[in-house]
């Protein structure tokens, strides 16, 4: 028996700091190696940290809500074990969750038994007989997915996390199908009236009463990160924003259409989906708009990709998020949908790597979600361009001269004026703007 002081990690990202959102122990728990500890926030992701150590929690060394710097301790163990340097890997049968997050200096492997239990603390679906591994059952849990409902397709009869996603009946974070279940919504209250003092007849002014009238939120995490990102692209690169109103009718039809194909069951299907695909061949018209500006010890550069890392700004519970779907370019429309799903779980989950985050080189904003008809978006850093997509309504529009009601939208750009010109933005936002009006633009 020893003592164990656990220290925060650097979970692969270059992490100087994070916060302690939760404890998922307390002092006198048991826990295995791998199980979840606690979960920290980072500029951009939120990290479950599993357990280096087999034994009993001794002492919660930070509280909940404190930023914490790379090394500084956090908990102390009473351990039997110490993790060795490279687990086993973990079998794919069935088992409580583990932790999903690979960190610097150990990493989740093993089969790993979950901190012991109080009965009302168990959960309801136990999925006896189910393969899957332990992060895709968690997995399932968070979307009040039942796993013996479930249809696997993975080896050996193994759930996969497609499988799982496919079946979930929840709202998309991006907001496409439905509202969310954001929860813990606080309640915005105003001060009661306070009579006026008899002072004030004759032109003073009265003191603050109480301390509700206001209140100073801290700017950490995703707010701090995104902030700052915000700030260097907006007073970096010269922003300038195009527009243009069309008739999507076509492209809600073909939406209608894949929603009803047996070859898209399982999959969500929404207008961002054709949307992302115009923007994808509309760049590949325009590579200009998928460069960046570099600036070097020589001067300056422009670095034009010849692949698409699409970007899909996401309002998350947590804040602003950007991940982005790596070599989009190669996807066809089936898989691109799965991507963007994918990308739509584990953003609603607040476990989008920072790998995910990184390398995008366009991005779309969906800010139709929101019944914005257009805007003004600020470009990703490392970026050149951003495409939003406002709502899609019926109007009255002008079709072989009568007026008739389609499905009528504005796509935005903004772009930087250092890498693009104005009519180069304008070619690509007309390329978008004539796939979204004839979506058999894409088969070529």
């Amino acid at each position: 028996m020893s003592t164990q002081t656990f220290t925060l990690p650097d979970v692969g990202e270059g992490l100087t700091e994070a916060e302690l959102v939760a404890w998922k122990v307390a002092p006198g728990d048991t826990v295995a190696i791998n199980d979840v500890i606690c979960e920290i926030e980072t500029a951009k992701s939120l990290v479950e940290l599993p357990s280096p150590h087999a034994g009993t929690v001794g002492e919660l060394l930070v509280a909940e809500g404190v930023t914490v710097e790379v090394g500084a301790p956090i908990i102390s163990f009473v351990s039997d074990a110490v993790a060795p340097a490279t687990p086993a890997p973990a079998p794919a049968a069935s088992g409580e969750e583990g932790g999903g997050s690979v960190l610097v200096g150990y990493g989740t492997g093993g089969g790993a038994v979950s901190r012991r239990r109080k009965p009302a603390e168990r959960p309801v679906r136990a999925s006896v007989g189910v393969i899957a591994k332990p992060p895709i059952r968690k997995l399932a849990r968070d979307l009040n997915v039942d796993l013996t409902e479930v249809t696997p397709t993975g080896a050996d009869g193994e759930v996969t996390r497609d499988d799982v996603v496919g079946h979930a009946q929840q709202a998309s974070v991006f907001r496409n199908i439905e509202t969310p279940e954001w929860g813990d919504v606080r309640e915005e209250k105003l001060p009661a009236p306070v009579s006026a003092p008899a002072g004030l007849a004759r032109g003073i002014q009265p003191a603050a009463q109480d301390d509700d009238r206001s209140e100073s939120i801290p700017v950490k995490g995703v707010r701090k990160a995104t902030s700052s990102a915000m700030v260097q692209s907006a007073y970096s690169a010269p922003h300038v924003t195009v527009w243009k109103e069309i008739d999507a009718t076509r492209t809600m039809e073909l939406v209608k259409r894949l929603k009803a194909s047996p070859d898209f069951t399982d999959i969500r299907v929404s207008p961002l989906l054709i949307m992302a695909r115009a923007v994808i061949w509309a760049a590949r018209r325009t590579p200009m708009v998928n460069a960046a500006w570099v600036d070097t010890d020589n001067g300056a550069e422009i670095v034009v990709r010849h692949y698409v890392n699409l970007g899909i700004a996401a309002a998350t519970p947590r804040g602003l998020l950007v991940p982005n779907i790596k070599d989009a370019q190669d996807l066809g429309l089936k898989d691109l949908a799965r991507a963007l799903n994918r990308l739509t779980v584990t953003a609603r989950e607040g476990k989008t790597s920072p790998a995910d985050q990184q390398g995008g080189t366009i991005t779309i904003t969906n800010i139709g979600v929101f019944g914005m008809d257009a805007g003004t978006p600020i470009i990703n850093p490392g970026e050149a361009g951003i495409v939003a997509m406002g709502a899609i309504a019926q109007k009255p529009w002008v079709v072989d001269g009568e007026v008739r009601p389609r499905w009528v939208t504005t796509v935005a750009g903004s772009f930087d004026h250092r890498v693009i010109d104005g009519d180069g933005m304008s070619r690509f936002i007309a390329d978008v703007a004539a796939v979204l009006e004839e979506p058999a633009l894409l088969v070529d």
